[in-house]
């Protein structure tokens, strides 16, 4: 189904589609390559088990696995996403053509320049927090503001609903992809849900790519599920 926020399948199994959408754009990529964007949180973490569980789907010595956001802790703290990404993911897959966890220490410039030399993002996955937010950008950080052309910020809660300091892609940066996917599970989603539905101003609602697609659930999508 299209709307106005892009692409909504609503479905019993979220991982299940996800893994779907991303084996579809890996079998129909541009290039050799294929430059995977991850996010963290529990359903990502369902998400990349589910992946992960399908052996010989992709071929990972050919996938460059990059991050769309990360908090600024040690990189085995329970908290860091590139942790999740490692347990959930790269540890089950075994070895990935390339795997670029965001450091806060070395910035964001130094990982947009990283960005800079890849093609643009195959597939940015993305979820969706209560409050709206995606990525680590939150309702009124001055990271939804960020310089034209800039690609990755670093960011903070101003609401202070979020804890910890964050390096995340601008909309711009997620702008490049060639496919979003939103995933969305849980009726402690509905309300935020709801929001993108209604077209509230909030920042997921300002994400655009070349294709956005939302992956909700019914419990998250409640009268969207038909």
């Amino acid at each position: 189904m299209r709307t106005l926020f892009g692409e909504l399948e609503v479905t019993d199994d979220v991982p299940a589609a996800f893994a779907r959408h991303v084996r579809d754009a890996f079998a129909g990529r541009r290039g050799e390559r294929f430059a995977l964007v991850l996010s963290g949180g529990p359903t990502a973490r369902r998400c990349y088990e589910r992946l992960a569980a399908e052996p010989g789907a992709i071929a990972w010595d050919q996938v460059d696995v990059l991050m769309g956001d990360e908090r600024c802790v040690a990189p085995d703290d329970d908290d860091a996403n590139q942790k999740l990404v490692r347990q959930a993911l790269l540890e089950r897959v075994g070895p990935v053509g390339s795997f670029h966890p965001m450091s806060c220490d070395e910035g964001p410039q130094s990982y947009e320049r990283l960005l800079e030399r890849f093609p643009p993002p195959d597939v940015i996955h993305l979820g969706l927090g209560p409050d709206g937010h995606t990525a680590s950008l939150f309702p009124g950080s001055e990271a939804l503001g960020a310089p034209a052309g800039t690609l990755v910020v670093s960011s903070t809660d101003p609401h202070e609903r979020n804890p910890h300091d964050r390096m995340t892609l601008t909309l711009a940066g997620i702008a490049r992809a060639r496919l979003v996917l939103f995933t969305v599970a849980g009726e402690e989603k509905r309300a935020a849900f709801a929001q993108v539905r209604d077209g509230a101003d909030i920042p997921a609602n300002q994400v655009r790519a070349e294709r956005v697609v939302w992956l909700v659930d019914r419990a998250a999508a409640g009268p969207a599920a038909g």
